[in-house]
């Protein structure tokens, strides 16, 4: 018989009705009680075209009204699929079929992207102005039940959803408390897309929780500044990026007392980011995760966050981490493949059975990411995948861009890569080798951007005779990162 628990946001409810739940820079104050009641009223009103069980999409940028139709979902217990807003129609329709998602709901700034789908779409706002259903709402959540999916591009470049079970989400929550704590004046500042994992856990751990959300439309550095100076916000989640540029902006100012941690996430953090953090009294805490592990599985507290600059820490208490190098454990500073378990740890991939028996032995999930652990067991991260580009926190993998390229008749061969970039990272450049015919940089720009998201264009094309390829006729990306190191001198 599975777990079953009273719905997380009744419950809040019932412990803090009043306190606040979610705060914008706008001045919007919603309380758990505020929530939950439009949360309710959405649901009986969703019912309308909505059913129990089916996968309903949502396609919005953060908004309260985004979280108010998530938590309605979860009242009609249909399962979410969050849709990346950056993506093409093409590559959203490919994910609603992949997910099965039978309904979509958007905001009303994605509209005209929504109706290029082929499934049903409606706004939030015509949902609200349907009629409301007479009909009484489970109180309770079963634990094994499918709440949320989101979708990770595997090597192939072929889009994955991941499951997220409730049972992941509240594992990877009080994981999370026991890591980082929990004090009565945490505010948590949510300004990663919710349709990412690291963007919606945080609205899960607020309700858990019962604290106070200070959730943004999107990473404003001056907006975030001023929150944690003056509104305050205790934690933010960042990647490499937005931390740098809050950085910049902070110049000899100092953060108050009673923030206590900037989360770093989404791939390893350039050294001269923490050291400059360290110069300015900024408490970076590096943390380790992906969507497959429902946010961080291991991550730095904050009391060794100075001892072992550059260091993801351990493996949350409920947590397990292993390096392995050749199908065995690795040895102190020995770099292998990261692999971890735990009940925050995803149980597969939405009908991907071919992947998830590559991804998953023995209870253990291969990350595919390279790390060594020192003789006191931090983990180091070195490199999320040996072909992943990390561009903004936003994963790229060039399999996919590849396949963009070699659509086109005029190119026989691509090969894509990363290359270092100041503001992003990472950026994604192109090499191509060239069929008979006329073909320029702007015509493959332009064939990309008809198919890829903005952030997937390779920002230089390079024409060449021929690709590095192994005995095998494997492409050697290695390779390629040295050509661009031999350009560059």
């Amino acid at each position: 018989m599975s777990e079953v628990m009273e719905h997380w946001l009744d419950k809040r409810v019932a412990l803090s009705p009043d306190a606040l739940a979610i705060e914008t820079p706008e001045g919007e104050q919603w309380t758990f009680f505020r929530l939950q009641q439009e949360a309710k009223l959405f649901a009986k009103k969703l019912a309308n075209v909505a059913c129990k069980q089916k996968h309903i999409g949502i396609l919005s940028g953060n908004s309260v009204e985004m979280v108010v139709a998530f938590l309605a979902c979860t009242y009609i217990q249909a399962p979410v699929v969050f849709l990346n807003t950056r993506l093409t129609e093409k590559e959203i329709e490919k994910q609603c079929q992949a997910a099965d998602v039978d309904l979509l709901l958007t905001s009303t700034y994605y509209r005209s992207k929504a109706k290029q789908l082929s499934t049903t779409s409606y706004t939030f706002n015509q949902i609200r102005e349907l009629e409301t259903m007479s009909i009484s709402l489970p109180s309770s959540i079963k634990m094994e039940g499918l709440c949320s999916m989101m979708f990770t591009s595997g090597t192939t470049g072929t889009a994955k959803a991941v499951m997220h079970r409730y049972k992941n989400h509240w594992a990877s929550a009080v994981a999370s408390a026991l890591n980082l704590g929990l004090l009565s004046t945490d505010k948590w500042l949510a300004c990663l897309p919710l349709f990412h994992i690291g963007g919606l856990s945080i609205i899960l751990k607020g309700i858990i929780y019962g604290m106070p959300v200070y959730l943004l439309e999107r990473f404003d550095e001056q907006i975030v500044h001023q929150a944690i100076i003056d509104k305050g916000v205790s934690i933010v989640s960042v990647v490499s990026v937005t931390c740098m540029r809050l950085l910049q902006l902070l110049g000899k100012q100092r953060y108050p007392k009673n923030f206590r941690c900037m989360l770093l996430g989404g791939g390893p953090a350039p050294q001269p980011l923490l050291e400059k953090a360290r110069a300015l009294d900024v408490p970076i805490v590096q943390t380790f995760g992906m969507t497959e592990t429902s946010s961080q599985i291991a991550t730095l507290n904050e009391h060794d966050a100075l001892r072992k600059i550059g260091s993801a820490g351990h493996a949350l208490f409920s947590a397990s981490l292993e390096i392995r190098k050749n199908g065995k454990q690795a040895a102190v500073n020995e770099i292998g493949e990261i692999v971890v378990r735990g009940p925050m740890v995803t149980d597969g991939y939405y009908k991907r059975e071919e992947a998830n028996l590559a991804s998953f032995q023995e209870g253990w999930f291969l990350t595919g990411d390279l790390g060594y652990q020192d003789e006191e067991g931090f983990l180091y991260v070195v490199d999320r995948r040996s072909d992943l580009i990390i561009s903004g926190g936003e994963n790229i993998y060039p399999a996919e861009i590849e396949d963009c390229l070699l659509s086109m008749p005029t190119i026989a061969e691509a090969g894509v890569v990363g290359i270092p970039d100041p503001v992003w990272g990472e950026v994604p450049v192109a090499f191509v080798v060239k069929r008979d015919g006329a073909l320029t940089q702007d015509d493959i720009v332009k064939h990309c951007r008809s198919r890829l998201a903005r952030f997937k264009i390779p920002k230089q094309i390079f024409f060449t005779d021929v690709l590095p390829r192994n005995a095998t006729n494997k492409l050697q990306r290695h390779q390629l990162k040295k050509w661009i190191e031999e350009r560059n001198g």
